[in-house]
């Protein structure tokens, strides 16, 4: 094994012991010591008093020289025998340096363990050549993890002047923590997989670190942008969870890319442009980097393996872990040392992301849920993304492999905003003159009205890539859009096709030059081949056939050059056509195969073949462009064949009505009785059953806003589902169908009302829905200071949720002490000091989600806390100061695998434990919780054997037990309720996450 790391792999479990023995014991009264304490005076082997002498302390250097050299694999000895001794020495000599210091235990801490080693180093005064290389490595690396667990020491000791240094010691037990996961999660390797690992990772972050900006001219060397720079992080929605709590508050939506935060298998849904690759890219490159943004810290010592089905599906057989590199082309195949995948899989420590099972043929959807089966049984305790459209799959298609399923959110007003500011941002580096960049500011000003102000524009700006095309058609075009769909991707193909060469003169005497409809003739051919085979790109040789097929009815292109140069051409400007691996070729973007195949479709009039395959999700765009692109009549007879076999299709048939009704708006000239027809049978599922339907029902757009029913005839689920349908349309028009709403009495309904504030326009949504709803036992929705101005403006609100970073001055300054009596800090990376919110005086509730800073309780401890949910990220210890809160009386927390050391508050009688581990010591919770009433206990990886029940007899007032887990003895707890809910999916899984 490499030196280099052997050093770092020391568990903290073996390494505190060992460092406690350097200082001395605290004694009375040491509590009281009120500032720094020099170092020198806190060893134990200097003194009158000393306890440890200078033989002990070569035998304590000597033990973590042993069980350093422990961690190496079997054969991988770092370090010949006989260096054990010098090494030995040179380790004793400069930790008895501590002794010599100056430096008081403050300023080590400031300075962080790397500047004490090189302190101790250099105290040591140790010969240059007493080490050979590969010792000397070892020795700075057992140095530095002594180093960073002496500081930790330090800041655990009752004379640590803590007050002063709470963020640097939070991050010192976050760095132990997730240093443990690290060692838990790396198995013992050789050199060798060490340093293929090292140069995979490099790649991978390189390769997959640089996104396309749509539309911005760039040259050769800035035609890609750094990820870092474009990425932007939208919104998912558990699909697991269908609506509102009935305490008023509504679901919350999480960053996509935290949906793997406490899920280790994820179906993420999305539309065609939403994002579903950028979020694989952004992901394989955190874990690459292992430089997790906050809340993601389940990256750690994750091996990512980047898997688009597109590419890995048009082979005979789905990859094994062997061939995965091999599967995507990437060049370090076979240079990947034999069984590494396995042995990464093997120790769960890989992060599979399988991009697009919309991008496959319908034929190989089963297999490659058959091939995933099979790599979930033999491969347990990795992280799993799989990403699809909507529609591409059942609901259900990975249920019975326990995967967690989320649905990327439409953009909001703020997400296009962000998204518009980083589009100009990419787009100034191209400027070459200040009337440029002053073109350019007035333009991103102008496009920030337009969005703001035109119904039809903020519509179709939902996603990444449409708002991408209205920033590049906005700019190329001096400030007009054409309006509509079909005007617009036609705008954008004339732009990329023609315009962009010619206007900056782009080709010189003797290129190939081809007009605008050449090229679209040759490109709907290679998109149609693709569409009708089901694929997302094809071989090289292929698209040089067809374009060759091709030639003969495209006279204009014929002439200028064979099928291998025009179609290198077509790779080269056109901007649609790119080469992902050598010889194979594909479509910048699915929307673009879609629009021009639909095209090619029309054109053909096939229109069997269109209406066979509506029920196929590949097809539905092509369906929703082919009625664009068809004249009236031919919409007709094609909205009248679709309707036809959704009549004799039941299982289908709400999927193909809500598509039909979805083809009315690219229909503006339609005969009237088809537009009718197409009306009154989408009516049928008019109002939603479910909210899983009115989500289904949103899709159509705003269409739909015409048909909802007004609030009067509705049940309350009714009533809810309409209102989960009309604010998932961010288009003014859904404000005055939603204000009907706003004094229904269902607390679900008004919930969801509060909750899609942030989609729609702030002053004018606050005006007619906020300001009407009735506030009893609703909490309010603040997403922004604007959003929390406005409410506390017009308060009183007693029930609030921040969602996002509201710093700790933000909540000292703009909520009323006298009046917040239950709050939800949610998605909060910011907030540390609860102090923030200590004036609460009438705070009974308190909800903590997401807020990974927020570590320390005990300034809650004076307010009349009776309720409080802490969900507490994965790697981080377990917060402090939770037994002060000396009123509470329910809890819901996250239960890590933490010494069962701490402690609850007294005076619990509701506890909701969501488990992380495979089993919990039921005698240990019986005595920290001896009023304990009613016990929720949710295994969330499943539990290794069946759960003892029979301690907890013992507790006097228990009325209910739920577990969701097998139990051992569920007649053990006699005149006590016990609900056991097993979860089949979860049972002796193994499966772990940290």
């Amino acid at each position: 094994m490499d030196p280099a790391v052997i050093g770092a792999r020391l568990a903290s479990s073996a390494v505190a012991p060992l460092v406690k023995k350097l200082f001395v014991q605290e004694g009375p009264g040491a509590g009281l010591v009120d500032r720094p304490v020099r170092i020198s005076s806190l060893v134990s082997f200097r003194g009158e008093k000393r306890t440890l002498t200078d033989k002990d302390l070569r035998k304590l250097a000597a033990e973590l020289v042993e069980r350093a050299m422990a961690g190496a694999g079997p054969g991988e000895r770092p370090i010949p025998a006989d260096e054990a001794e010098p090494l030995t020495d040179a380790l004793a000599r400069s930790l008895h340096s501590l002794g010599d210091l100056t430096m008081d235990d403050v300023q080590a801490v400031r300075f962080g363990h790397r500047v004490l080693a090189k302190d101790l180093h250099y105290k040591a005064e140790l010969p240059d050549a007493q080490l050979s290389l590969n010792a000397s490595r070892l020795y700075r690396n057992l140095l530095d993890t002594a180093c960073l667990h002496i500081l930790h020491f330090f800041t655990q000791r009752s004379t640590f002047v803590a007050r002063t240094l709470v963020e640097q010691s939070g991050q010192l037990t976050e760095l132990i923590t997730k240093i443990d996961i690290l060692i838990e999660r790396l198995p013992s390797q050789s050199a060798q997989d060490a340093a293929f690992e090292r140069r995979y990772a490099d790649y991978t972050a390189k390769k997959h670190d640089t996104l396309t900006i749509v539309g911005i001219d760039l040259s050769h060397s800035e035609a890609t942008w750094p990820l870092d720079a474009a990425y932007l992080s939208l919104e998912a929605v558990s699909q697991d969870e269908p609506s509102p709590g009935l305490d008023g508050a509504p679901l919350t939506a999480l960053p996509a890319d935290r949906a793997l935060s406490g899920h280790e298998r994820v179906l993420l849904r999305g539309v065609a442009g939403s994002g579903k690759t950028t979020l694989v890219q952004w992901l394989a490159v955190s874990a690459a980097r292992q430089e997790p943004p906050r809340g993601l810290e389940q990256l750690i010592g994750r091996v990512p393996f980047v898997l688009p089905l597109r590419t890995i599906a048009r082979q005979d057989a789905l990859p094994s872990p062997a061939r995965f590199l091999a599967a995507v082309h990437n060049p370090l195949d076979a240079a990947q040392p034999t069984g590494w995948a396995d042995r990464v899989l093997t120790a769960g420590r890989g992060l599979l992301l399988i991009d697009g099972i919309d991008e496959i043929p319908e034929r190989d959807r089963e297999r490659t849920r058959a091939w995933l089966a099979d790599l979930l049984l033999a491969y347990p305790g990795n992280l799993w993304l799989v990403t699809s459209r909507p529609s591409a799959v059942a609901d259900d298609w990975l249920a019975a492999q326990d995967f967690s399923e989320f649905a990327l959110s439409p953009m909001s007003r703020d997400d296009m905003a962000a998204f518009i500011d980083r589009w100009h941002e990419a787009a100034r580096q191209t400027c070459r003159t200040d009337d440029e960049r002053a073109a350019l500011d007035a333009y991103q000003s102008a496009l920030h009205t337009a969005v703001r102000t035109k119904q039809d524009l903020s519509r179709l700006a939902t996603n990444p890539l449409m708002c991408g095309l209205i920033c590049a058609l906005h700019r190329a075009r001096r400030g007009y859009l054409p309006p509509g769909r079909k005007a617009l991707y036609d705008a954008a193909l004339s732009m990329l096709l023609t315009r962009r060469d010619t206007e900056r003169h782009i080709y010189a005497p003797g290129d190939i030059q081809l007009e605008e409809e050449p090229q679209i003739q040759l490109l709907q051919r290679l998109a149609y081949y693709l569409i009708r085979n089901g694929e997302a790109e094809l071989d090289r040789d292929r698209a040089e056939r067809i374009v060759a097929e091709a030639l003969p009815s495209v006279p204009a292109v014929r002439e200028l050059g064979d099928a291998p140069g025009i179609l290198s051409h077509l790779l080269l400007r056109s901007g649609l056509l790119r080469e992902p691996s050598a010889g194979t070729v594909e479509f910048v973007h699915r929307t673009f195969q879609d629009y021009l195949g639909a095209k090619a479709a029309v054109e053909a009039w096939d229109v069997g073949l269109l209406v066979k395959n509506a029920h196929d999700s590949q097809w539905e765009d092509v369906l929703r462009m082919a009625v664009a692109h068809a004249r009236p009549r031919e919409r007709a007879e094609l909205l009248g064949k679709l309707l036809e076999l959704a009549r004799k299709n039941s299982q289908s048939s709400l999927r193909l009505f809500l598509l039909a009704m979805a083809c009315l708006d690219h229909a503006p000239d339609l005969d009237p009785e088809i537009r009718e027809e197409v009306t009154r049978h989408a009516m049928e599922f008019i109002p939603p059953l479910d909210v899983r339907r009115a989500r289904e029902l949103a899709t159509v757009g705003p269409l739909v806003l015409e048909l909802l029913p007004p609030p009067g005839d509705l049940t309350d689920q009714q009533a809810e589902c309409c209102v989960v349908t009309a604010s998932r349309i961010p288009v003014d028009a859904a404000i005055p169908y939603l204000a009907r709403f706003a004094d229904h009495p269902a607390i679900a309904v008004r919930a969801q009302l509060a909750s899609s504030w942030g989609r729609f326009d702030t002053e004018r949504y606050f005006t007619e829905v906020i300001l009407r709803l009735d506030r009893e036992d609703l909490y309010f929705v603040a997403e922004s200071m604007e959003h929390l101005r406005l409410l506390q403006e017009t308060g009183p609100r007693p029930d609030l949720i921040l969602r996002g970073d509201f710093t700790e001055d933000d909540l000292r300054d703009h909520l009323r002490g006298e009046e917040v009596t239950r709050l939800r800090l949610e998605r909060n990376d910011v907030v540390a000091d609860l102090g923030a919110i200590s004036y609460l005086t009438h705070l009974d509730t308190l909800y903590l989600n997401g807020c990974p800073e927020a570590r320390d309780l005990t300034p809650l401890s004076e307010l009349p806390l009776r309720t409080l949910v802490y969900d507490l990220p994965r790697v981080m210890p377990f917060p402090g100061g939770l037994d002060k809160l000396g009123t509470l009386d329910q809890l819901k927390i996250t239960f890590g695998e933490y010494p069962l050391s701490f402690c609850f508050p007294p005076e619990i009688t509701w506890l909701d434990l969501r488990v992380l581990g495979e089993t919990i010591d039921t005698a240990w919770l019986a005595a920290a919780c001896p009023r304990l009433r009613h016990l929720n206990l949710v295994f969330t990886y499943g539990s290794a054997e069946p759960i003892d029940l029979s301690p907890l007899a013992v507790l006097p007032d228990l009325e209910t037990v739920t577990v969701n887990v097998p139990v051992a003895n569920p007649d053990a707890l006699p005149g006590v309720a016990v609900n056991n809910e097993v979860d089949e999916n979860r049972m002796s899984t193994g499966r772990r996450t940290h």
